[in-house]
């Protein structure tokens, strides 16, 4: 089932839907910081293009340099970004994290796996303490200090949490629908993350089908998510979902600069 996709669309709710408490719109680009959690909430995201892009880098980079923070882009794949992936590239930026942009049509599609009763799966509008426990046992990055500042992130945007549990009732996995407000809602999935112990057997399955389903109750005309581009586990499973790639970035990371040594 084909469907516009606006992917200026997508930057805008990627930004709202996992909000950096610490930033700055300059009019063309939003600086954003967290304390370095997450690449996305502490990174450029260059949403015009820039007069003088070599201006604009710099200006970004004692922004970042004042907070102790690396200068990282959040660079989307297409045509706008050639200006600044030449100044970046001139500078030596890496890339990292490559991401896909994968979208699908609100409802149930024919022919998808969706589970409509989604039984098992709890849903609540709050991170409960074992949601925020399995969660950041998979992907989070630091302590206690880390976990709050992530959870803040979270709770910038209304949202349903999904767990799901084992057979022995331990939480198995976790997601995120994150639901910002607007005339058309639109669900993005975040925060999926299983178990190591819980893996391959079906609960991600259930998480996925559990927030479709809560959002197609809401009205969600359309479900969105990231995924790496090097997890193609995760891509079959969205793509059962009826999800397909639309689109992509990667982020960009100025080299650390060595101090000078010796006499």
């Amino acid at each position: 089932m084909a469907q516009e996709v606006d992917l200026a669309l997508m930057e805008e709710l990627m930004d709202r839907d996992w909000p950096a408490p610490d930033r700055e719109d300059t009019g063309g680009w939003v600086m954003r910081a967290a304390g370095g959690v997450t690449q996305r909430a502490n990174s450029v995201w260059p949403r015009e293009q820039a007069g003088d892009h070599e201006s604009a880098v710099r200006a970004a980079g004692l922004w970042y340099r004042s907070r102790r923070l690396p200068l990282i882009f959040q660079v989307f794949d297409d045509e706008r970004s050639a200006s600044l992936n030449a100044v970046l590239d001139e500078q030596r930026f890496t890339r990292q994290s490559e991401t896909l942009i994968m979208v699908r049509a609100g409802g149930v599609l024919p022919g998808t796996q969706f589970d409509a009763d989604a039984s098992g799966v709890e849903i609540s509008d709050e991170p409960s303490a074992e949601w925020l426990r399995l969660w950041w046992s998979v992907d989070g990055r630091g302590g206690d200090a880390e976990l709050a500042i992530a959870r803040n992130i979270l709770a910038g945007c209304p949202a349903l949490y999904a767990l799901a549990r084992n057979d022995d009732g331990a939480p198995a996995a976790v997601g995120r629908l994150a639901l910002p407000s607007g005339e058309q809602v639109r669900g993005g999935i975040y925060c999926m993350a299983t178990a190591a112990e819980s893996r391959r057997n079906g609960h991600g399955q259930r998480v996925l089908d559990a927030l479709l389903c809560a959002g197609t109750h809401r009205e969600v005309v359309q479900f969105w998510l990231l995924v790496l581009a090097s997890n193609t586990g995760a891509q079959a499973l969205y793509e059962r979902a009826g999800f397909a790639v639309e689109g992509g970035y990667l982020y960009r990371q100025a080299r650390p600069r060595r101090a000078l040594s010796g006499c």
